[in-house]
């Protein structure tokens, strides 16, 4: 009898383990059935959703180019010029995870709506400012408004999917996320050179018209089923408060250090010591330890309770803090070395964004197939680290080859990344419901990243500029204003027409050189700590069917 026994349990554990296997494969069959019979109004609001995300990246990246021009134009600083890219991604910074908690407790379209006015209202203000303060707050509306559509457009695409689904469908949304950072430059050179900046705020009123319309005939979620006052009490006020007051405290210091302030000023060191504070007592009353734990917090500590999900957002964080930094610096390296204009700056960094694109969708096609994405990280971040500290190589004789060369490996290591990172932190939430926020939160830490590294390089370009343009001695009236470093930018588009001897002029395009070979040695060690972090990152089942938690709801016609 006692023999029997293992051969009766075996017997059951064989037609239990049949059964699950029948049960599995009838769950991929209605996957499959379901991925087919997607209906007209899915790919309507999958192409909403891709033109929410080109229309931001051609904005954000479109100033990179212009704001040289824009400053001479406005009589601005260089600090302001920092300012006017800082202060829109410190907005969307801030305000992501707010609107990742809205769209939690309120459903997503109300706050989707709201990012549209914001966007549409910044656009208008950037378009009319007539003084660098005016636009910077035009900027500001912006990044308020283009920091919900950045990150509900991928917390809907998460409710929309199945993770099982999801790596063709992250391949394709890199598509609108790569080619506006392709044509955000060239279309920010050519309203420069032959229009008028200005339409880079006034482009985004049609493109903000046509998206709009599309959502609202064709996008429709599951709405959350709780009273107004039931939402309004479970929203984390404190939270969002303490989150935005930190932020802004800590990284508006880095940005002065050294050009308006010194480091060891008290206007530098008093709000950074402040900020830091702050943030630390946001993450303690967000675990909990201080006061009662909300029940909804902006960052749920259930996301962080796996290595796996950490080591990811300290990927997504230093992918931000390499690719902002890198598109925004590139076209003035062009622009102050080799003495481009806006326009061939723009054109100049296209093998960076081409194959950016690229590798994009080819690392979600390659998902889709072998079903691992681990050593896709690590091998990214690898190519990213070595690119990078090769542009330290670059100099005004380097050949067209070099330049290009390297900013095609430069896009083999960072185009994956919008692709790989979203998987491995919504495969291992243990609730399908945390699938669209924990998205929300990689997307804040990216932003979070590219805000901490344009601060920090603003602070590093200056310094060493300042550096190199007093080795110089005493300048010539052309150029005695590069004296005071927050004219360094505003003076970039008048590199061009200077009439200086040879040595005078090779000595000021070195310190910009300098300046800028300083940002990019930085953005190599970024990538060097992302590629050892990476091999903390540990594979995980990717093969859920399960939707999300506000996924699409049926058209009544087609019950």
């Amino acid at each position: 009898m006692e023999k029997q026994k293992p051969v009766v349990a075996t017997d059951v554990e064989a037609a239990e383990t049949e059964r699950q296997v029948d049960a599995s494969s009838s769950r991929d069959q209605e996957d499959a059935t379901r991925s087919e019979k997607k209906p007209l109004s899915f790919h309507l609001s999958f192409l909403a959703i891709n033109i929410m995300v080109f229309m931001i990246s051609i904005d954000a990246t479109a100033l990179a180019v212009a704001i040289p021009v824009i400053t001479q134009d406005l009589k601005g600083t260089t600090l302001e010029a920092f300012w006017a890219s800082l202060s829109f991604l410190l907005a969307v910074a801030v305000f992501q995870p707010i609107y990742t908690s809205l769209s939690e407790t309120f459903g997503r379209m109300g706050p989707l709506y709201s990012t549209f006015v914001w966007f549409v209202l910044g656009s208008i203000v950037f378009a009319v400012a007539r003084s660098m303060p005016v636009l910077i707050v035009g900027r500001i509306f912006q990044g308020i408004g283009a920091g919900g559509l950045d990150v509900l457009s991928e917390v809907i695409l998460v409710d929309m999917t199945t993770l099982k689904e999801r790596p063709m469908y992250l391949g394709l949304f890199a598509i609108p996320m790569a080619a506006g950072t392709i044509v955000g430059p060239i279309i920010g050179a050519l309203f420069t050179e032959y229009a008028t900046w200005r339409w880079l705020g006034w482009i985004n009123l049609p493109i903000s018209a046509v998206n709009f319309g599309l959502i609202v005939v064709f996008l429709r979620l599951k709405p959350i089923e709780q009273t107004l006052k039931e939402k309004l009490r479970r929203l984390d006020w404190i939270g969002m408060l303490l989150f935005g007051v930190g932020c802004v405290a800590f990284a508006s210091p880095m940005s002065w250090a050294g050009a308006m302030f010194p480091w060891g000023a008290w206007q530098t060191i008093l709000p950074l010591v402040i900020g830091f504070a702050i943030l630390i007592i946001f993450g303690l009353y967000e675990r909990g330890f201080i006061g009662k734990e909300p029940t909804e917090p902006i960052f749920p500590t259930r996301i962080f309770d796996q290595n796996t999900a950490l080591f990811t957002l300290f990927s997504s964080f230093l992918h931000g803090a390499v690719i902002y930094s890198g598109i925004f610096y590139l076209p003035v390296f062009f622009q102050s070395v080799y003495l481009e204009t806006a326009l061939k700056s723009a054109v100049h960094i296209l093998p960076l964004c081409c194959t950016s694109v690229s590798m994009s969708v080819i690392s979600g096609v390659a998902v889709e197939f072998v079903r691992k994405y681990r050593w896709g990280i690590i091998l990214s971040w690898a190519i990213t680290s070595i690119s990078c500290g090769l542009m330290a190589l670059w100099e005004r004789e380097s050949s067209l080859a070099l330049t290009s060369g390297v900013q095609v490996m430069i896009g083999f290591g960072l185009g994956p990344f919008f692709t790989l990172l979203p998987l491995p932190i919504q495969a291992t939430v243990t609730r399908v419901d945390d699938s669209g926020i924990a998205v929300g939160v990689l997307v804040s830490f990216r932003l979070f990243g590219g805000l901490i590294s344009l601060a920090m390089c603003s602070t590093i370009f200056s310094n060493v500029f300042s550096q190199q343009i007093h080795t110089l001695g005493e300048l010539p009236e052309p150029i005695a204003v590069l004296k005071e470093v927050n004219a360094a930018i505003e003076f970039v588009p008048m590199l061009r027409d200077l009439d200086l001897p040879v040595a005078q002029m090779s000595g000021v395009i070195d310190a910009y050189r300098k300046g800028l070979i300083a940002i990019f040695l930085l953005l190599s060690g970024f990538s060097a700590l992302g590629f050892l972090s990476s091999f903390f990152i540990r594979e995980k089942s990717i093969e859920s069917v399960e939707l999300g938690r506000q996924q699409m709801v049926e058209e009544k016609k087609d019950s």
